[in-house]
């Protein structure tokens, strides 16, 4: 079968090459890719870092942007597979439908360090700390840019923004009138379609409306066996932006979703085989309303409001969750003077949930509600007019878990030239406990008799028990960055960072018991407590080359070191691993050629060191495309993902919820776009 549609494909780019050499029509001569000059990349604009337009060149951060350009010519189909162009991130995928991402170190499945918000409203859940990426989708055409930060970003965007920011912009609904019909066939990727129409309501309103369906066939074992996690989902979701009056834009948009995953999961019993491979189709559905409005009082003042509602509801093997969040947030900004930019806001968030105990976990209460207070202040300096810039802030929260919480930070931004910049920061920042680190009382596993790590006759049962007393952990992060365009045809961007953080969780180990019900075990309590410390540092190079006007290059390279160490208070013999589980080196080598005025060619080579603790060898992978497109109205593009193996592992079994990693298999695809 994937031998016929290799096939296929092959037909479908040579007829698609012949048409491109063969048309000499003056609408096709007329139609060039749109390509950004090194000079114009360097000045996208970016919001994310100072909560108000920049140019990327002059932002005090490690910022990194994927603009729609580069997720076309990906052949990506979702966030988390974009997502893997940026440098200091890594993006593992644990099965068809679960991803591992984290930003300069403790990736997980629910990577608790990284804050993701999809146009300003965040997607970070409390119940595990982390983001279910299954559900975090939109019309992938529909995404303007997304902006990654990597670093602290909690003196403007609160707490658990400790190791990084992800911010999915969609775009304004002015930009996307008319008709796009999409579709999707794979090997992996079954079927994967797109609806959206856009119109307007008057000259100063403008609506789109969208729907998306995705199935994704099963990936498989170490055996090449299927892993039984096929999933499927569909999801709908509107927009409309309105222009008040020169003063005043409001934007509403909402979206609702659902779709059944497979797992299979490991779950304890007190006799043989003592770990149960068990197979379930969970469901999720979930959906969101949000509503901003922009308002404009002078030249140098102006002000948003956003509220937005988010629902949410799963079901997996360790229980069921029935989550509802209100958010609303202020801002105002106002150039107090010529040397001082003034911003400021204030927030609240409600979130309560009700969860059910399923096999292996629950937690203590069933139900909880929780506030979150916060307010920021934050000062942009020019101490020397397009020379030297210092930026002051902090953000200021009140949680229902640990209090009251100051996150500040200083950032300068030195540019002696129009060509270089270098920027410097230090911050702190916090990761607030989740529902779990408080409230879970979760079996993992059992340890047979005689096991090396436990050797006693009988059955050892392990089990996890949250803390109220658990803390926030916190970190002190030290950056330094510099961007420079080398030549018109080059440019770097290389940032470096030390990040020492304290209370780091940990799961002590308690008094071993005899139990004898339901039948003679022992029995190991295990708690949650802030026992760790360590230290991080690496570095982040991505560049831009141009070596003809119709090829543009773009390699990235990651290092990552991470320390972590128990004080003497703990016997933690888990949580120590966690420097085992990121890679130490990424290499990434984006090319992107226009072989003519409507033919387009895109390699993607990447390079991912072993991450011991797992087991998970490195691996090697290249992505190519093949994209035509003849008219301003149709494309056509056939692709192969992981050329060069049939099957790879990309991280291992997760902790906490116990499902199995499946191996990521080779996907060749054809993908076809319309629009109207």
């Amino acid at each position: 079968m994937k031998g016929g549609w290799i096939l296929i494909l092959l037909l479908f780019a040579s007829a698609g090459i012949c048409r491109a050499k063969t048309d000499n029509s003056s609408d096709l001569l007329a139609m060039n890719l749109t390509k950004l000059s090194l000079e114009e990349l360097m000045n996208i604009e970016v919001t994310s870092v100072s909560k108000q337009p920049e140019r990327l060149s002059q932002a005090a951060a490690a910022v990194f942007v994927i603009t729609q350009d580069d997720i076309r010519r990906s052949g990506v189909n979702s966030i988390p597979e974009a997502l893997r162009m940026v440098p200091g991130l890594q993006v593992a995928r644990i099965d068809a439908s679960k991803w591992a991402i984290s930003s300069r170190g403790f990736n997980g499945m629910f990577a608790n360090k990284l804050l993701v918000m999809i146009d300003g409203r965040s997607v970070y859940t409390p119940l595990f700390s982390g983001v279910f990426w299954d559900a975090q989708d939109t019309l992938i055409a529909d995404v303007e840019r997304i902006e990654v930060i990597r670093g602290p970003g909690a003196a403007l965007w609160g707490a658990n923004a400790v190791n990084g920011i992800i911010n999915i912009i969609t775009k304004h609904a002015k930009d996307t009138q008319g008709g796009l019909l999409a579709m999707k066939l794979g090997t992996e990727e079954n079927a994967v379609g797109g609806f959206r129409y856009g119109g307007k309501v008057s000259d100063n309103t403008f609506y789109r409306v969208y729907t998306k369906y995705l199935n994704h066939d099963d990936f498989v074992n170490a055996s090449g066996t299927d892993r039984n996690d096929e999933w499927d989902v569909i999801r709908g979701g509107f927009r409309v932006d309105s222009s008040l009056s020169e003063s005043d834009e409001l934007t509403v948009q909402g979206d609702l979703y659902g779709g059944k995953e497979g797992t299979t999961y490991q779950t304890a019993v007190l006799q043989e085989p003592y770990n149960l491979n068990v197979h379930s189709r969970d469901g999720m559905a979930g959906g969101n309303l949000l509503s901003r409005w922009s308002h404009i009082f002078s030249d140098v003042s102006d002000s948003s409001l956003q509220l937005y509602y988010d629902w949410t509801k799963r079901e997996f093997n360790i229980g069921a969750e029935e989550r509802h969040s209100f958010d609303i947030d202020f801002q105002h900004h106002y150039q107090w003077n010529t040397r001082n930019d003034l911003m400021w806001g204030l927030g609240y968030r409600f979130t309560g949930d009700s969860l059910d105990a399923i096999l292996d976990a629950s937690l203590v209460p069933p139900n909880r509600e929780d506030h979150l207070f916060n307010a920021f202040l934050q000062d942009e300096i020019t101490i020397w007019e397009d020379v030297l810039k210092l930026t002051l802030g902090s953000k200021f929260e009140h949680n229902d878990y640990t209090g009251f919480e100051i996150q500040p930070n200083a950032r300068l931004l030195w540019t002696p030239h129009t060509r270089h910049t270098v920027w410097a920061s230090v911050s702190r920042a916090v990761r607030t406990p989740s529902r779990a680190d408080h409230d879970i009382r979760l079996q993992q596993y059992i340890l047979p008799p005689n096991d090396p790590f436990l050797p006693l006759p009988l059955p050892v049962s392990p089990l996890v028990y949250g803390s109220r007393d658990f803390n926030s952990e916190d970190v002190i992060a030290y950056e330094l960055g510099y961007r420079v365009q080398a030549k018109d045809w080059l440019s770097f961007d290389i940032a470096s960072f030390y990040n020492d953080y304290d209370h780091l969780r940990t799961a002590e180990i308690g008094l071993i018991s005899f139990d004898s019900s339901p039948i003679p075990h022992f029995f190991l309590p295990l708690t949650v407590d802030n026992n760790m410390n360590g230290e991080t540092y690496g570095m982040e190079l991505a560049a831009n080359i141009q070596p003809a006007n119709w090829w543009s290059l773009h390699p990235a390279y990651t290092f990552l070191q991470i320390q972590l160490h128990t004080n003497s208070l703990s016997n933690d013999v888990l949580n120590y691993e966690i420097e085992r589980q990121n890679p130490h080196h990424q290499f990434s080598l984006r090319s992107s050629m226009d072989l003519s005025k409507v033919v387009d060619f895109d390699l993607w080579l990447r390079y991912v060191d072993n991450i011991p603790q797992m087991n998970v060898p490195a691996y090697l992978t290249l992505d190519a495309r093949l994209g035509w497109k003849p008219s301003e109205t149709f494309e056509l593009s056939i692709g192969v993902q992981n050329l060069f193996d049939d099957r790879h592992q990309e991280f291992g079994d997760p902790q906490l919820v116990r499902s199995l990693a499946s191996e990521v298999e080779r996907n060749v695809y054809i993908k076809g776009e319309w629009r109207f």
